[in-house]
């Protein structure tokens, strides 16, 4: 069990490890941390427990645990949703964002090192029949397992969003997983004919290859505001999403630059140093991508926190609670691929019961 007092020196913590940008900020984040805890402790430590056995379920049933070139990340997934969805009304928004955490970081490692060029071609080839596929289409059977998982778990969780939103939302969701296999698609042509790209083009590919697009933006049907299918198309939802990707492609860019570099792969510190003709160093890259997330998480927060604009403001919560959640997952090192680095915030949250004084 977690002490009061202990659990009080952790939440500073992790309000200090978040970055938050004002002291306001933190203290509200204590304040409604304090309001959950009070008599509902017990409720809420159970049903998170009850809700991560559930999404353990869901990776054996569609038998994810079985591809042998995947991280297997559901902790940390379903870590960066409770630990920052806090009412116990937004589960459906908690479960969405957690499974397609663990969607996402398959595919991710499908495309880097699991599949090969055809398979690929024929997982991008299924998700744009989607209901027209065929049970002979797979030409692998982990294409068969990566398919049927995403196919499954995304008509679920649009059926799930679209009685939120009492209108059928369910092939923006398939849209939003055929724009991030496409970007991953491009990185993987990148790297198979050793092309250089331009900062932009890296940057405009990068925001929506990390792979923050199947988790948020599903999960922002699910908050219970109305999201209109204008605000969508808005020029500001667009401007919420590269904010925050910004942030993470960039965190994960600079955590992950020695690792990436031996690997073979490009990033944005590597490309900086590269195009600068060999003006920059490695620190000068580095400090440049710093100022960049700055500036970057600067302009996400002021967009938060603008009055009268289209997409509701619990919406706009969700981008600004992920971009909270890189800077615990990067501010220090890659944590999301570490196997250890998290381990202790993910038994603050998850695995320890709170012990509050009767």
């Amino acid at each position: 069990m977690v002490s009061t007092k202990n659990f009080w020196l952790w939440l500073l913590k992790i309000s200090h490890f978040l970055n938050l940008s004002t002291r306001m900020n933190s203290c509200i984040l204590i304040g409604n941390l304090a309001i959950m805890l009070s008599g509902h402790v017990n409720f809420l430590f159970f049903s998170e427990i009850f809700q991560k056995n559930c999404c353990n379920r869901w990776v054996k049933e569609n038998r994810l645990d079985q591809l042998q070139f995947a991280r297997q990340k559901l902790t940390y997934c379903y870590l960066s949703a409770a630990a920052t969805i806090f009412p116990p009304e937004l589960s459906d928004a908690r479960i969405s964002w957690a499974k397609n955490g663990v969607l996402t970081t398959v595919v991710d490692d499908f495309f880097d090192v699991g599949g090969s060029k055809e398979e690929l071609e024929n997982l991008i080839a299924l998700v744009e029949k989607w209901d027209e596929h065929h049970k002979d289409d797979f030409c692998s059977e982990q294409v068969r397992i990566v398919f049927c998982a995403l196919y499954t778990t995304v008509n679920q969780l649009g059926s799930i969003a679209s009685a939120v939103q009492n209108r059928d939302v369910k092939n923006h969701l398939i849209e939003i997983w055929l724009h991030l296999l496409r970007s991953m698609m491009t990185e993987a042509e990148w790297q198979r004919s050793q092309y250089v790209p331009t900062m932009e083009e890296y940057m405009t590919n990068g925001v929506v290859s990390f792979a923050l697009g199947p988790i948020v933006l599903p999960a922002l049907y699910c908050v219970g505001e109305k999201l209109l299918g204008s605000a969508v198309k808005n020029q500001e939802y667009s401007e919420l999403f590269r904010l925050m990707s910004t942030c993470g492609r960039l965190l994960n860019d600079s955590q992950g630059f020695e690792r990436e570099g031996s690997e073979g792969k490009l990033n944005s510190v590597s490309l900086l140093v590269l195009h600068s003709g060999g003006s920059m160093s490695v620190e000068a890259a580095k400090n440049a991508i710093q100022k960049s997330i700055v500036a970057s998480r600067r302009d996400l927060l002021r967009l938060v926190l603008k009055e009268g604009t289209v997409v509701p403001r619990a919406c706009k919560e969700l981008f600004w609670k992920m971009c909270k959640i890189l800077h615990l997952f990067y501010f220090r090192t890659d944590g999301f691929s570490s196997p250890k680095e998290m381990a202790s915030a993910v038994n603050a949250v998850i695995n320890e019961p709170l012990k509050l004084p009767s």
